[in-house]
């Protein structure tokens, strides 16, 4: 049999380095334990979101000695980023950090110890009984009605985050537990409304924190741990770039994507084509394609005209001339067609070779079936070969390097196009870095095809030796393929996008096991937290079971009622509403 992993167009390594590569491939998890340090993304379902916002409360409230909701109102206002928090605690002071974010922790509410009956509202003018009058932390007090239609209108105009008191040039943030009691009594509705708007600011305002982007929305949140510039996998199965919610694109970055998706979307190479293969009719600018020899074309519309310089004409003309007309000068209409050629056989180039990877990846996703069964065939047989993982692991080092291959066919016609570097590199330059990175291109390409012929070979009917020759075929193959990726990661960060002054593209590293899979959150709870004197954390509503240290192990349910301690985050905030 050929050997697959051998000739001289392929990427070579050390041979001293061959027995240790097969031993780590051979089984693929252990691999990965020795250079990943745990999992660095969370799935946030609808119970975890509770857990995941009160352990971000809990330390604001241990660190600064306030109440919950002054610790919700800070958090909001610092987009719940707990390490920024801390720094303008310790830099400015604490006085700054509350003033900025428009807390009052002056209690107002209770200093009063003998109030008047009635009091003047300010806001409607009439005297009120102090029962039906509530007073901030601020120390501004108007009647409850008053304060129930301001929370009203603040909800409805998409401000329920941080309600600013009624008072003139006051910037204090209204108390959300008063918030929540005045309107639950006569308004259940916007009560509602405004617990679901607190609990989903955690997402909305987190920037490492966002929605997963499936259709159907799966109900859950992704949330990272190190840098937003990644590439995740949700539980529900779906890949996409943590940056810019699209599919998983690397090694393109998203600007590099987004236009690469809008030009195989849109019609823009449509134009490109009938640009090149047609002219406008001079009489009515309908596009007509030529379908014979002679340069002197007829519209439907009956004008006739000259191919040559797309002019109106009479219709009499000789084998060589038409009669009254000459256009042998050189017009730059012409190079404009021209031009529009080369891009679009350009374009072409490139979204053949893109689309053609693409296609491999589905009809090769298929081959997940059939390698099944024949494993299942080759363990029924008389063998000392019982452990086929490799197969397995090979078939997705297959996946994930076919992957790589077609995207960076859409990275290489930005990179090396006018569109988006055309100033950053000189002709010379663009030359020698195209070069470099099609050699990589090259070589993995070639691999890649390799390792897919040798995973559709039949070793379920092959003698075990054969079937030994095979694993390490595809063993060293994908050993070869992970550096050669490897090393084209490392080439456009450091020789191709590195190297350019504008910094605005970069792209999700180098995952040797593919996209990672977003882990279950789990956090733990201490039920009282000590901040001498401050309110307690409650711990989210609704059945489910602990373990001894706190830890919640309910798991999510899909579908619950609008009724229940929960919001169902797997609906639309506007169905919610409605209902």
């Amino acid at each position: 049999m050929e050997d697959y992993a051998s000739s001289d167009e392929d990427y070579h390594y050390d041979d001293s380095d061959q027995d240790d590569s097969v031993e780590a491939y051979e089984n693929d998890e252990d691999y990965a334990l020795l250079s990943s340090k745990g999992p660095t993304t969370k799935v946030i379902t609808k119970e975890s979101l509770l857990i995941a916002q009160k352990e971000d409360l809990r330390r604001v409230m241990e660190m600064l000695s306030v109440r919950e909701q002054h610790a919700r109102t800070l958090l909001i206002y610092h987009r719940w980023d707990v390490e920024k928090l801390f720094a303008v605690y310790v830099d400015k002071g604490k006085a700054f950090l509350f003033g900025e974010a428009g807390v009052s922790v002056d209690e107002h509410r209770d200093s009063d110890s003998s109030a008047p009956s009635t009091v003047m509202c300010y806001i409607c003018m009439e005297d009120v009984p102090t029962v039906e009058t509530t007073k901030m932390d601020c120390g501004h007090c108007f009647c409850n009605s008053c304060w129930i239609e301001h929370f009203i209108v603040k909800i409805n105009e998409g401000q329920s985050k941080r309600i600013r008191c009624m008072e003139h040039k006051c910037n204090s943030i209204c108390d959300e537990a008063v918030v929540r009691t005045l309107l639950s009594r006569n308004h259940p509705d916007m009560a509602e409304k405004y617990e679901r708007i607190l609990l989903e600011s955690y997402i909305e305002d987190n920037k490492r924190v966002k929605w997963c982007p499936s259709t159907p929305h799966c109900g859950n949140a992704i949330r990272v741990e190190d840098d937003e510039l990644c590439e995740v996998e949700c539980s529900c199965g779906l890949q996409f770039c943590f940056r810019c919610l699209s599919e998983a694109h690397s090694p393109c970055s998203c600007l590099m994507w987004e236009l690469w998706a809008k030009k195989c979307r849109d019609e823009s190479e449509t134009v490109n084509w009938i640009t090149v293969h047609t002219k406008p009719c001079p009489k009515c600018h309908k596009p007509v394609e030529k379908n014979g020899g002679c340069n002197l074309v007829s519209c439907i519309c009956g004008q006739a005209f000259c191919w040559l310089c797309g002019g109106a004409t009479g219709r009499e003309h000789t084998w060589s001339s038409i009669a009254g007309h000459s256009c042998g000068r050189y017009k730059e209409q012409e190079k404009t067609a021209e031009r529009a050629k080369r891009d679009l056989y350009r374009y072409m180039h490139y979204h053949n070779r893109y689309k053609a990877h693409t296609d491999s990846f589905k009809i090769e996703s298929k081959l997940k079936e059939t390698i099944q069964g024949k494993i299942a065939i080759s363990e029924e047989k008389d063998s000392t070969l019982r452990d086929y993982s490799w197969v397995n692991n090979g078939l997705s080092r297959l996946f994930r390097s076919r992957r790589v291959l077609s995207y960076s066919y859409a990275f290489a016609f930005y990179m090396f196009g006018d569109e988006l570097f055309k100033e950053e590199m000189t002709e010379a330059q663009r030359e020698i870095k195209q070069n470099l990175f099609e050699d990589q291109q090259q070589q993995l390409e070639a691999n890649v095809e390799k390792l897919s012929k040798i995973l559709e070979e039949p070793f379920e009917t092959f003698s075990d030796e054969k079937v030994v020759e095979i694993r390490m075929q595809i063993l060293n193959l994908s050993t070869i393929i992970d550096k050669l990726c490897q090393k084209m990661y490392e080439c456009i960060e450091n020789d191709l996008l590195g190297s350019l002054h504008l910094g605005i593209h970069s792209i999700a590293p180098y995952k040797s096991k593919g996209i990672e899979r977003a882990s279950e959150l789990s956090v733990c709870w201490n039920n009282k937290v000590n901040t001498g004197g401050t309110a307690e954390l409650d711990r989210p509503s609704g059945s489910g079971s602990s373990d001894e240290n706190g830890c919640s192990s309910r798991k999510r349910a899909r579908k619950d009622g609008l009724g229940g301690g929960f919001f169902d985050l797997n609906l639309p905030a506007e169905f919610v509403d409605r209902n």
